[in-house]
């Protein structure tokens, strides 16, 4: 778990979507399907942070570049983001030791 330490802006539904160039049942949809994060207030609405708009934006790439459905685009963005964490990961340990391998 962690916490912001300073508050982070959050998008209405209707905010997000537009932001995100998506239908609000699109939207709920993919929250539905654990592709986008959002965060629910005690009327059921939901509440995207800023940062989710990027994350839409990859998935309509993902959807119109390589014609994947929406389970599939799940799994590769999930091995994107593991990729990331991989090279992020190998870089550090390049630059700690020099440079040597």
């Amino acid at each position: 778990m962690t916490f912001a330490l300073v508050p982070v802006p959050v998008l209405s539904i209707e905010a997000f979507a537009a932001a995100a160039e998506l239908h609000p049942e699109l939207v709920r949809r993919l929250v539905t399907l654990g592709l986008l994060e959002a965060t629910e207030d005690e009327h059921g609405e939901l509440w995207f942070a800023t940062s989710q708009v990027a994350a839409a934006a990859r998935i309509r790439r993902l959807r119109a570049g390589l014609s994947l459905n929406y389970p599939a685009v799940g799994l590769v963005t999930e091995l994107l983001d593991r990729i990331a964490k991989l090279e992020s990961a190998l870089q550090m340990g390049r630059n700690s030791n020099g440079g040597r391998r």
